[in-house]
């Protein structure tokens, strides 16, 4: 079955760095589209970064433009969010999801096929 593992979050202060993993089995991952989505206590899921086959293109929420970094590993069949200049707003459950197909402007939860368990991040002020 579809497993995606994330891993790597914990509790940082504000201004520190996380680097979040996500290992997938039970699915063609170098053929998919993958994201990061997260929720903070209270809030919606919402989608912060995503990437396609190639890593060409990657989609960011303005968020987190110019301090987070999506990136893969096909071979490794895994992923990765590189989370820099880390906010207290930042703070939330961080998932990793296997899309459906690709994705627009906008990373929806209706584009994603498989979700990760999550990974909570907390940033300190």
């Amino acid at each position: 079955q579809v497993q995606l593992v994330e891993s790597g979050g914990g509790s940082v202060q504000a201004g520190g760095s996380l680097r979040l993993s996500c290992a997938a089995s039970g699915l063609d991952f170098s053929y998919r589209c993958m994201g990061w989505f997260r929720q903070a206590p209270g809030k919606e899921r919402e989608g912060v970064a995503a990437i396609c086959v190639n890593g060409e293109n990657p989609l960011y929420v303005d968020s987190v433009k110019g301090r987070f970094t999506i990136s893969r590993d096909n071979p490794k069949n895994t992923l990765y969010l590189q989370m820099a200049s880390l906010k207290p707003e930042d703070t939330a459950m961080f998932y990793c999801a296997a899309l459906k197909y690709g994705y627009g402007p906008i990373l929806r939860r209706s584009f994603v096929d498989y979700w990760g368990q999550g990974t909570q991040v907390t940033v300190s002020s």
